[in-house]
């Protein structure tokens, strides 16, 4: 990426960079550690760094163990060997900048039910208890954290010497190249996606799993299941079986069609998204709310009303497109601009953008009822602690940045 196309100025992109790739592995831990350890309090977390300083984040920085190194490995293996063998429909991406189009297998959906039907059978007839990964989750944040740097060195490296696409390129800047990746599609031999594997497989799955074993622990902890953790937990795991839905979809957006492979796609994908986008849950294992049945399901109702209208947004886009603009949207024909557009490589290319339906309110409407989304899923934890609500900021600020970025890529 040339300094000419960064949506911020260059200074304030490579501190952000630099700030990111030195500061965020160690918040993973802070975040485990302040739920697990520290009674979900903020403020206990940083007395306790505040008359501790570094050495106090060394201390509590679990190390990588084995039993969490087996966790993560036997997990990876089964996600790989579903993502290659499952059946799938052929699926084929967004024509890229340099005039390569990818092809998917999408059969997300299927892996995924395959997961969590192997993971509650593995539960059910006594073979692993998923508390287990619960107990050992600080253990195996931190082998994820140390081995997800060495994997994006990897992308790092692959991209240099064996890239396997036209859509690669460096920048010049090593730090640069590491965070935002070399490549746009790097593969593992002709069918084997990497992105898909981090971002789909690997991370969204890790999202269903995980508030299922907070479930579970929380039930052996207490033998209950508290009201708020399984509000949180169905709404969780509405939106994430949407996202397998739709997950053909999800290869036309920014994250896999103009983001590259690197450690601010993939290390977020493997690491803060199960640490950080399970927080919630994570938080309410050791914290029980008592909703009572109005409350509960009046969070429910809303939260996952919030999921299907984000839902809605997408297939509207999508079967828009995929009918050249000739679907109807709300009954009506819709309504459209027609933008022209020149690859790297010289050819005009032209693309149809929806501007009726959801997308007649607002430009990125869709990033609405996903952030509110995420609130319900997290309100009912109501508001004792703020930690619960840390995803909610964190996505706020990502989509007002990616919808930035997007709009300055549709200008150019």
């Amino acid at each position: 990426m040339a300094e000419s196309q960064l949506v911020h100025p260059p200074l304030f992109t490579y501190i952000s960079m630099l700030a990111l790739l030195t500061l965020v592995p160690p918040f993973v831990i802070l975040m485990w550690y302040t739920n697990v350890h520290a009674d979900g309090s903020v403020l206990q977390t940083f007395n306790y760094l505040k008359e501790n300083g570094l050495q106090g984040l060394i201390d509590i920085w679990p190390r990588p163990t084995a039993i969490a190194g087996k966790i993560i490995i036997c997990y990876a293996l089964f996600e790989a060997t579903l993502q290659l063998l499952l059946p799938g429909k052929r699926v084929e991406g967004p024509i890229s900048p340099t005039g390569h189009r990818p092809v998917y297998k999408a059969n997300g959906m299927a892996a995924y039910t395959v997961t969590l039907i192997t993971y509650l059978s593995l539960w059910w007839f006594g073979i692993f208890n998923p508390t287990i990964v619960y107990d050992h989750l600080g253990e195996i944040l931190s082998t994820l954290n140390f081995g997800s740097l060495i994997f994006c060195l990897f992308l790092y490296i692959k991209g240099h010497v064996a890239p396997s696409s036209t859509d690669h390129g460096s920048s010049g800047n090593i730090i640069v190249d590491y965070y935002w990746g070399m490549e746009l599609y790097p593969r593992i031999g002709k069918h084997f996606d990497i992105k898909v594997f981090t971002n789909c497989r690997f991370g969204m799955i890790s999202w269903g799993l995980l508030p299922i074993t907070y479930c579970i622990k929380q039930y052996e902890e207490y033998g209950s299941l508290s009201d708020s953790m399984l509000i949180h937990t169905i709404i969780t795991l509405v939106y994430v079986t949407k996202f397998f839905w739709w997950e053909a979809g999800y290869w036309n957006t920014m994250d896999i069609a103009h983001d590259r492979a690197g450690f601010y796609i993939c290390w977020g994908c493997l690491v803060f998204l199960p640490c950080m986008y399970t927080s919630p849950g994570m938080y309410l294992v050791k914290h029980p709310v008592n909703l009572g049945p109005q409350l509960a399901i009046s969070i429910l109702v809303a939260g996952i009303l919030c999921v299907y209208i984000n839902y809605d947004c997408d297939r509207q886009r999508q079967e828009f497109r995929r009918t050249n603009g000739k679907a109807l949207v709300w009954g009506k024909a819709p309504s459209k601009i027609v933008a022209s557009y020149t690859t790297t490589t010289g050819e005009t290319k032209t693309s149809l953008l929806l501007t009726s339906g959801w997308w007649g309110l607002s430009r990125h409407f869709h990033y609405v009822p996903e952030i509110l989304a995420s609130f319900f899923w997290s309100v009912p934890a109501l508001f004792n602690h703020f930690i619960p609500y840390f995803y909610v900021i964190y996505l706020t600020g990502l989509l007002l940045d990616r919808a930035k970025r997007d709009d300055e890529r549709c200008k150019s």
